[in-house]
């Protein structure tokens, strides 16, 4: 029988990931200058105000306040009418040194046998229904926001956009669980106050469909065969939408986990990423299995995967690791045979994990927006500055964990 299947997304305004970026910010700096660094950063953002709090364990001294200044001009907080502003906000620091007792259980005379961060499980996911490997219903959330920003930012077509926004992608699937058409679109988007209320929903409403929508369908044309004249908008479906970001309601880092991962496709172990270093598990572990859940797919071996993996605190070798194909399987394989192959080809030790996907590097302030996966791979130079210090720059890859260089592995694992 046919259904709907829905995902959200919001945008990099969106006070939440206000907060996951200035934490992110917060590590990419400390690892640029010790790539050593044990980081665990929260950060909370209101009317006029950023709180930082956390465990730091670093040999370098960082100027936060200047790092939160610069995340918050860059995504666009920049007018005082906006009650929360780059150059004026208040910022308070509360971050201090790791807890010892932590830190003996992650830190090892060896290396290799490093501990894992915290206890938990992660899960990584992947479908072949999108060429990014990713649900469709996220993908497209996570695209209309990109491109709303893009609008923003160019000032042209649409001029009264703010930063603070949320998507959300209804799909209708066939009853062989092929996405078929979008059944309904919903955007909330902050915008100046530009006049009568009527006035403005109506224009806000028209621009986003006749500017927005052909934009969307021009830069994804794999996905154009989806909308339809039938299709539902709820565009700022509560009315005006000019009090947001921070100041219309306070944001904290980590709490857009699906947002961050596969819009509730899959499952999720609970953790969240951002303001984390790689030591902790609930990032890297869950990067890992993205990265063995998309290569399985890419390499023909099913068509969707849940790949979970559990971790005790202080213990290197993983609790469990376990492979779901949902029945998509294309090997004469149980998914508890898969399961055991997959723990031979990936070596799901904390150490190697940040090994092979070079996670102890500054890599982690381009995640903390429009997700964690799916992403395009590649390497980019970034500059950093200490304070009264000479800048820094380095060459990093993002996104190692989306690269398809473990197909050829899977493959000869698996005779494909």
């Amino acid at each position: 029988m046919a259904y709907l299947f829905t995902s959200e997304s919001v945008s990099e305004g969106h006070p939440d990931k206000v907060a996951d970026q200035i934490s992110d910010a917060l590590i990419d700096n400390f690892l640029a200058f010790d790539a050593e660094s044990k980081v665990a950063c929260e950060t909370l953002v209101t009317t006029g105000q950023v709180i930082l709090a956390g465990e730091v364990k670093s040999s370098t001294y960082l100027d936060v306040q200047q790092i939160a200044r610069e995340v918050i001009k860059k995504i666009g907080y920049t007018k005082s009418e906006y009650m929360f502003d780059a150059d004026s906000c208040g910022i308070l620091s509360a971050i201090h040194e790791q807890s010892a007792d932590i830190n003996q259980g992650v830190d090892r005379a060896s290396k290799e046998e490093q501990g894992a961060g915290d206890q938990g499980m992660m899960f990584g996911y992947a479908t072949n229904e999108t060429e990014n490997y990713m649900p469709l219903a996220l993908d497209l959330s996570h695209a209309l926001l990109i491109e709303l920003a893009n609008l923003r930012r160019e000032n042209n077509e649409i001029k009264y956009l703010r930063p603070d926004a949320k998507s959300q992608v209804t799909l209708e699937y066939s009853d062989d669980n092929k996405p078929v058409r979008i059944d309904a679109i919903v955007i909330s988007t902050q915008h100046d106050d530009f006049g009568p209320e009527a006035e403005m929903l109506a224009k806000i409403k028209s621009d986003l469909i006749s500017i927005l929508i052909p934009r969307i369908k021009a830069k994804y044309p794999q996905y154009a065969h989806l909308f339809n004249d039938n299709i539902t908008y709820h565009i700022n479906p509560t009315g005006k939408f000019v009090i947001g970001g921070p100041h219309g309601d306070t944001g904290l880092t980590g709490r857009k986990i699906i947002v961050d991962t596969y819009g509730g496709k899959g499952a999720h172990g609970g953790g969240a990423f951002s303001g984390k270093d790689p030591s902790k598990v609930d990032r890297s572990a869950a990067y890992a299995t993205r990265h063995i859940a998309k290569n399985l797919v890419a390499a023909g071996l099913c068509d969707e995967v849940l790949v979970q993996v559990s971790y005790a605190i202080g213990v290197a070798k993983p609790t469990s690791i376990n492979v779901v194909t949902y029945g998509t399987s294309k090997v004469n394989l149980t998914d508890g045979e898969i399961s055991k192959i997959v723990e031979n080809v990936f070596d799901m030790r904390p150490y190697f994990i940040e090994q092979r996907l070079k996670l102890r590097n500054p890599i982690y302030s381009e995640t903390a927006a429009y997700g964690h996966m799916g992403r395009t791979p590649e390497t980019v130079t970034k500059t950093f500055q200490l304070p009264n210090g000479a800048p820094k720059t380095v060459t990093v890859e993002l996104f190692t964990w989306e690269k398809l260089d473990y197909v050829d592995k899977v493959k000869t694992a698996f005779g494909i």
